[in-house]
């Protein structure tokens, strides 16, 4: 009787290999492993040049494109004198106030003061467009106008005086500049290399100290919607159409720079 032979099992026997690493190459590896934070993003780069980061080795405004004599808002800048239900006109005397400074369109609540490095940027870029005929205002400082001046209201109108600022419209993006690398590189952008989404407003100043821009004197029908939501709006600052664009109920005369006192 033959005895059966059973088939030999032919599994190979794997070998686990272990790496030993002495601590310090263990650290060696462990450091860039900490070191490749991810890429700051450019809301990230804004909020560290808001707040003059620690973070950042500089942060810049980099023009790319600029347009002078931008209008800007339309205000209100004197008090409304009431001449309803009369049919002849009235002289009055108003005082007329505003002010002017830089402003800075980029992210709800952004601001730079002129002390931070991007506040800095700023003010130098600034200096490159002043001219023969104007200065600008480069820092966060305000410029006031203040005056007052007899003029006519029509009868049965309101009257008032609107002005909108003449500003210097400089348009680019941020460069932040990182003490310490992330994802490889220490420079970043917002919103993007070679935009011109983030605007800077420079207000322009008269070789005489006033600010520069449109003044002119409303009237405005009475018992019109125009005059209505006037005189019963309680809030002290109101969006305005501009000169000339007030409708068939409204009539603007600009009042030429001329004949604005110097500040």
């Amino acid at each position: 009787m033959t005895r059966a032979v059973r088939p030999r099992s032919h599994r190979s026997k794997k070998k686990r290999i272990v790496l030993a690493l002495s601590p310090l190459a263990a650290l060696a590896v462990a450091v860039p492993l900490m070191n490749t934070a991810g890429a700051a993003t450019p809301s990230e780069v804004t909020a560290d040049c808001a707040a003059d980061s620690d973070r950042l080795e500089n942060c810049e405004f980099v023009d790319v494109q600029f347009k002078a004599n931008s209008l800007g808002p339309n205000e209100r800048v004197s008090a409304i004198t009431d001449n309803c239900g009369t049919t002849s006109t009235a002289t009055n005397t108003f005082n007329v106030s505003t002010s002017v400074t830089r402003t800075i369109q980029l992210e709800d609540g952004f601001t730079a003061g002129a002390d931070t490095k991007l506040g800095n940027s700023f003010f130098e870029i600034g200096v490159k467009f002043n001219t023969t005929e104007i200065n600008i205002t480069r820092d966060d400082k305000t410029t006031s106008l203040a005056f007052s001046r007899t003029d006519t209201v029509q009868a049965d109108s309101i009257g008032f005086f609107m002005w909108s600022a003449k500003r210097t419209d400089v348009s680019g993006f941020l460069k932040a500049t990182y003490k310490e690398a992330q994802d490889g590189q220490t420079v970043f952008f917002a919103p993007s290399e070679g935009a011109a989404t983030v605007h800077v407003f420079y207000p322009q100043i008269l070789r005489n100290g006033t600010p520069d821009g449109r003044l002119w004197l409303r009237n405005v029908k009475c018992g019109t919607p125009e005059a209505s939501g006037l005189v019963n709006s309680t809030r002290a600052l109101r969006s305005e159409p501009g000169f000339g664009e007030g409708g068939t109920n409204v009539t603007d005369v600009e009042i030429p720079l001329s004949q604005i006192p110097a500040s």
